[in-house]
């Protein structure tokens, strides 16, 4: 019920009002059933306009942190973020990573959209970073499609490190889905899952005209704190192998 009120009457109105979009291929999206909408992640607000222009339910796997701060700020956040159709996951790794993904998968064997960013953070630079592949070992268990979702001019909205949202013309490009039953039995191969995230990932490429970097948005948002900082970076490249099945999340920092 809260999902809804945000999205008719508390924030939906709102947003459309001053955040004019242009959405195409919204058709692409099934009217029932489980499916990933796989979108690119430019800012925080993405998780707030794909939602509005999809009639379905959206869910998104987000930050544990969000839920769990104590006090009434706290609290506020939990109603905000529950309200936006997002669920809890815990980033510690291991055991945690595999619940977050089991659970990502049971909402889709439910018959519900789940909303991923296969980059696994938001973009440092606007350009379209490489995909953990969380998200196929996802496709492959849940069997569902995936929707490869273009956002446009969200980064303009909403630029990292600022408070304010400011009014700007969206687009939104919803893709074919992407059927990889062909994989069926694969999951937990790690070859056929890179295959198949690179897919998700090109299908981003094209559709949202983004120039592609072959490394994990993380280790770039290292590499440039790095270069600002005037320092040699510590961390090896091989460091993004530890990350790379986990459940991208959304909100990511």
């Amino acid at each position: 019920m809260l999902y809804w009120l945000m999205k008719y009457v508390l924030l939906g109105p709102l947003l459309r009002a001053f955040w004019p979009t242009k959405v195409t291929g919204v058709e692409n999206v099934p009217a029932e059933g489980g499916a990933i909408l796989a979108s690119n992640h430019l800012a925080v607000a993405d998780s707030f306009f794909m939602p509005l222009h999809v009639s379905r339910r959206v869910t998104f796997p987000a930050k544990q942190e969000y839920f769990t701060e104590p006090g009434i700020k706290g609290r506020l956040k939990k109603w905000f973020f529950t309200g936006a159709g997002q669920f809890p996951i815990d980033r510690s790794g291991g055991t945690a990573a595999q619940a977050a993904i089991d659970t990502a998968v049971r909402l889709l064997r439910e018959g519900h959209l789940l909303g991923i960013y296969p980059e696994g953070t938001r973009s440092p630079d606007g350009r379209l970073y490489k995909g953990k592949t969380g998200v196929a070992r996802i496709a492959l268990e849940a069997r569902v499609p995936v929707i490869p979702v273009a956002m446009v001019g969200t980064d303009r909205v909403n630029p990292i490190g600022s408070r304010m949202w400011w009014p700007r013309r969206l687009e939104i490009r919803f893709g074919e889905p992407l059927d990889f039953s062909r994989y069926e039995g694969l999951a937990g191969d790690r070859f056929v899952e890179r295959s198949i995230t690179d897919e998700i990932m090109y299908a981003l490429m094209e559709l949202s005209g983004q120039e592609y970097v072959d490394i994990y948005a993380a280790r770039a948002k290292e590499l440039i704190a790095a270069e600002e900082a005037g320092l040699r970076p510590t961390v090896p490249v091989q460091a993004d192998a530890r990350d790379a099945t986990r459940l991208p999340e959304s909100q990511a920092g």
